[in-house]
């Protein structure tokens, strides 16, 4: 069957501009040598995660860098919930390597890794100071942030363009987010053919991130035009690519399509998030369980806890998804009839949280930031009411 022009568009180059400079299209990783020079870069350091190391895109990426005369070396330290011992690690690596930028390559714990790598490589300011929830350091005399370019090659982080890191404070249990609003990637490269070799449980729980993303952020209170409108295609493109790019895992039309999505929902949560992550962060800090997956057995029963505030948006969300009008019961179905399709486990235990952790989960949990912005606003006590449930049936 011909590709319609919208598919077509999915296999050709496409350069945007919002909210930073991006470069979509299958074969554009090997770009990154005469992108990197023409920026005046000589030596980046390329950060992952341990289990990207060794897969094809870090040493494909390092010949690219060679070719166009740019030495290189690579930090794998990361976990896949990246941890703030993990971070000095890397910073010590690109000062002694005299590096000049960072290229964080992989899923989200790779780029958040990255990102707070870069936070901290130039300057002896200590990681936490860069706490989302303080005043950013006034980094009046400090050296300027090196360079950071973010490649993804997972499509459900959308974590691409921004500067912000969620990290594992190992003292405290929990994870919280690390930013600076004068560092933004100087370049996000979307690639969808770096996606393709990704196993099918990945694919999903990944995706299902993005899913995750787009409706969280929808369903965030206030006026923003902007991360609304770019919520709605996240889902219009979600809703069309997912179950293919997890059927058909050499489908580049449907790689690219959720590549995409995964972008932009990225770029719609600047709004906001809400108690999927709130919850999902700190079960990830303490049982190091994979982010996607965890969000996507939380996502029911968050949202069915939403409807009751959330007016019109689950039936406008359903409507982007090509499902039309439908109620907001029957697009909560229709949310977990995608993720029974994608195999999802329907609880927690199941992905090895302890079935005795609600309430010191719940203590944490109302502490993270997007607990704020959640649209209907949870006591502690509900919080752990939504983890049990979670724990025994999330669907």
């Amino acid at each position: 069957m011909p590709l319609s022009p919208i598919e077509d568009d999915l296999l050709a180059p496409q350069d945007w501009t919002f909210p930073v400079p991006i470069a979509y299209g299958p074969g554009r990783l090997s770009e990154m040598g005469t992108r990197c020079a023409a920026m005046g870069l000589k030596n980046p350091l390329i950060v992952t995660d341990r289990g990207s190391r060794d897969l094809p895109f870090i040493g494909g990426l390092q010949e690219v860098l060679a070719g166009a005369g740019l030495a290189s070396d690579v930090f794998s330290g990361i976990s896949p919930n990246p941890r703030d011992d993990e971070i000095g690690a890397g910073r010590a690596m690109y000062r002694e390597g005299s590096h000049d930028a960072v290229i964080a390559i992989g899923g989200g714990s790779a780029m958040d890794g990255g990102k707070a790598v870069c936070l901290t490589a130039a300057n002896a300011i200590d990681l936490w100071d860069f706490d989302f929830d303080k005043s950013p350091p006034d980094m009046t005399g400090q050296p300027a942030f090196p360079t950071l370019i973010t490649i993804p090659t997972t499509a459900g982080t959308g974590a691409e363009t921004e500067s912000t890191g969620m990290v594992t404070h190992v003292a405290r249990g929990m994870k919280l987010c690390v930013w600076h609003p004068a560092l933004k990637p100087a370049l996000a490269l979307l690639d969808p053919e770096l996606t393709v070799g990704l196993p099918q449980t990945l694919t999903a729980w990944t995706g299902a991130d993005a899913l995750t993303h787009a409706i969280e952020a929808y369903s965030v209170p206030g006026f923003n035009p902007l991360c609304d409108g770019l919520a709605l295609q996240a889902l219009t493109l979600i809703g069309k690519h997912l179950p293919t790019a997890v059927a058909e895992p050499d489908n580049l039309v449907a790689r690219g399509g959720m590549l995409a999505g995964s972008c932009l929902a990225g770029i719609a949560f600047l709004k906001g998030l809400g108690l999927v992550h709130a919850i999902s962060h700190m079960v990830g800090a303490e049982y190091d369980t994979q982010h996607g997956l965890t969000n996507a057995v939380i996502l029911p029963l968050v949202l069915r806890f939403n409807l009751p505030v959330l007016g019109d948006k689950p039936t406008r969300m359903a409507e982007a998804m090509g499902q039309g009008a439908l109620s907001p019961d029957a697009f909560a179905a229709h949310v977990e009839s995608i993720l029974d399709g994608l195999n999802i486990p329907r609880t927690l235990t199941e992905i090895g949280v302890a079935d005795d952790c609600a309430t010191r989960i719940a203590a944490k949990s109302i502490q993270d930031v997007a607990a704020t912005t959640n649209p209907r606003q949870a006591t502690e006590a509900e919080i752990a009411g939504l983890i049990d449930a979670a724990l025994e049936n999330a669907r």
